[in-house]
Formats: structure tokens, C-alpha cells, sequence
């Protein structure tokens, strides 16, 4: 059974639209990441494009290997049993398949996946799914997945057995004005599939800026327990920079304080355009290390950390980040 539903499908011809399905994978070791995205791109009155996006962090290297490769309105289709098709590359129910070939870069990927986690919504309520605001909806069908297979890149092959990961997918009219994600799973000092999952973001309403809106699940132990909410927006703190992010969110009888950082190399920068307006400079960098100080009522605080496999995600219109720029146009 799926776990949401591609919507580009039923926009209207009038309507803008972007959409992406993504996927992000890291070896238990970590220092080595996969991120691969689907992506939709509709401007008001015109046809969609789509395209796929591939990244390959490795501490090791001098930066990240990146591609990406646009196609026309007939090579996207939802088809039966699956979420998205982009030419050959396809994301379906437990697996992911594909490949994308440029001048740059050459990379095949054949991936099953699995999670025993139920999705996680980011927005707390179904009627925002539905609602004209926020413009981004966003939500992980898989935020703790499991994958097996292989990654092929320049001809070498890289074996994927056991490696952690997540499947997202957002959509909308319109990015946020500004966000943050950071993902990671595989705490030294929790469970085995425990995972922490946060958004955050401003908007505009009425051509103000609102406060930072975010939502997060921390699993801990088992346990899940939801951060955020519009209802908790004056103590939800984020500090954000090209390389790091400081963030501070509350639950239910739970506080945290967390920290993603990555060097500079380990970044990615690409250009995300809206259907309607300006673009964002998006940097990404998929073998991040988050620290995360947990307090749970009545209990001592605790301290989870990953080391090298953390994703850490930002969104902005600064032009003056320091990060190089794929150079590769969107929409």
C-alpha cells in the first residue's frame, strides 16, 4: 500500500506546482552519503518539467559529485503501484531505480527499501494537506528506512547493504521563505531504529515574515514524541548558517536543543526555483554530525549523537553563502 500520493497529476492547467520525491542513504559507518531527488516543476499555464537530481558525499573527497538532468512533460507519469516515473527512474513501493547520464556525471542505482515506521506528517493536522497556507506541504512516507542494493557511479560499484536513510516528498505552490530540514537515525546511545526528523521554516503572509514554524519527531527508545506546532512558534529557536544550524524545540514533556554541522566541502548548493517568483539557494549536505540534549520529564537528560550521516538542509535567498553552485538551472 502507498504511503501518500504524487499530486502533480491533479494540478489544474492554470494552477503553478513543484513537487519532489528524495531519497537519502548512508552506510552505518557513515562519511559517505546518497541523495537522489524526483522533481516536478509546473509554472502557471505551461506544461510541467521534471528532472533528477544526484548527489554523492564522501568526506574523503574534495566535495561532493553532483548532477542533474531535466526531461519535458512526456517522460513523467504516476504509474500504478508507484509514486513517480522520470524517464527510466522510478520510485515505488519498497524500491527505487534509475539512472541519469550527463556530461558530468554518470550514476545507476537499483535500491529496496523498508521501514517499520508509520509516516510522519510534518504538518499535524490533515486539513493543512488541503489548506491554501502553508504553500509547502511536507511529510516523510519513509523517515526511517532501511536499503539494500547497489549505486553505480563512473563505473564503480557500490555495494548497499544495511544502510539508514528516509524517503521524503513535499509539494506546493511556493518554498518556504526560508527552512531548515535535519534528518538522522542511528544514535550511538538510542535504539536501533530510532530517528529524529525536523522542518522548519518561515513564510510570508501578507508580505511579512513570519516567526519560524517547526515540526519534528524525535523516536526515542521506542517512544514517539512530537516537537513544534504553530502553537509552540515563541519557543521554537533556530540559528542558522551555510554550515551549521543551532535549533531548540519543545513537545509534550519534552525539550531539546540540538547542533548540525559539516565542513564546507561536504556541501552542495543547487538553485530551487518557485512556479511563481524568485529562487532560493538550497544547500545540502548529507553526511552531517548532529548532537541532540534531549530532557523528558522525569527522567535525566540524555545526549544522541550520529556521527557523519546526518542531513542538514538550507533553504534562503542569500547569494552570499560561500558555497559553490551546481550549475544547473531549475524549472
Amino acid at each position: 500500500m502507498l504511503r501518500t500520493k504524487p499530486r502533480f497529476p491533479e494540478v489544474p492547467e492554470k494552477a503553478g506546482h513543484y513537487e519532489s520525491f528524495y531519497l537519502k542513504l548512508n552506510p552505518p559507518e557513515g562519511g559517505r552519503g546518497v541523495w537522489i531527488r524526483h522533481t516536478v516543476h509546473k509554472r502557471p499555464g505551461e506544461a510541467a518539467t521534471c528532472a533528477i537530481w544526484f548527489t554523492l558525499f564522501d568526506a574523503g573527497a574534495a566535495a561532493p559529485r553532483a548532477t542533474k538532468r531535466q526531461f519535458g512533460a512526456d517522460q513523467l507519469t504516476a504509474p500504478e503501484n508507484a509514486y513517480i516515473r522520470i524517464a527510466d527512474a522510478v520510485v515505488g513501493e519498497g524500491n527505487a531505480t534509475g539512472s541519469v547520464s550527463t556530461a558530468v556525471l554518470e550514476a545507476s542505482w537499483m535500491l529496496n527499501f523498508a521501514d517499520s515506521h508509520e509516516p510522519f506528517h510534518h504538518l499535524p493536522r490533515d486539513f493543512l494537506y488541503r489548506a491554501p497556507l502553508p504553500k509547502t506541504k511536507f511529510l516523510s512516507p519513509y523517515p526511517d528506512a532501511v536499503f539494500d542494493g547497489w549505486v553505480e557511479l563512473a563505473g564503480e560499484r557500490i555495494e548497499v547493504s544495511g544502510w539508514r536513510g528516509m524517503i521524503g516528498h513535499n509539494w506546493g505552490a511556493e518554498h518556504a521563505e526560508r527552512w531548515v530540514w535535519v534528518d538522522g537515525s542511528g544514535f550511538e546511545e538510542g535504539g536501533p531504529e530510532d530517528y529524529f526528523d525536523m522542518a522548519v521554516g518561515r513564510i510570508k503572509v501578507a508580505g511579512r515574515q513570519t516567526p519560524w514554524v517547526g515540526n519534528a519527531n524525535l523516536v526515542l527508545d521506542g517512544v514517539e514524541h512530537r516537537l513544534g506546532g504553530f502553537e509552540r512558534i515563541r519557543s521554537t529557536e533556530v540559528d542558522e548558517h551555510p554550515d551549521h544550524c543551532d535549533f531548540r524545540l519543545r513537545g509534550k514533556g519534552v525539550k531539546l536543543s540540538g547542533r548540525v554541522s559539516a565542513e564546507r566541502k561536504d556541501f552542495v548548493a543547487w538553485v530551487y526555483a518557485d512556479p511563481v517568483g524568485p529562487e532560493h539557494n538550497t544547500l545540502n549536505c548529507s553526511i552531517s554530525d548532529l548532537e541532540l540534549d534531549v530532557e523528558l520529564d522525569g527522567a535525566p537528560a540524555r545526549r544522541l549523537t550520529v556521527s557523519r550521516t546526518a542531513a542538514y538542509e538550507f533553504g534562503t535567498r542569500d547569494l552570499d553563502h560561500g558555497i559553490p553552485l551546481q550549475p544547473y538551472p531549475d524549472g
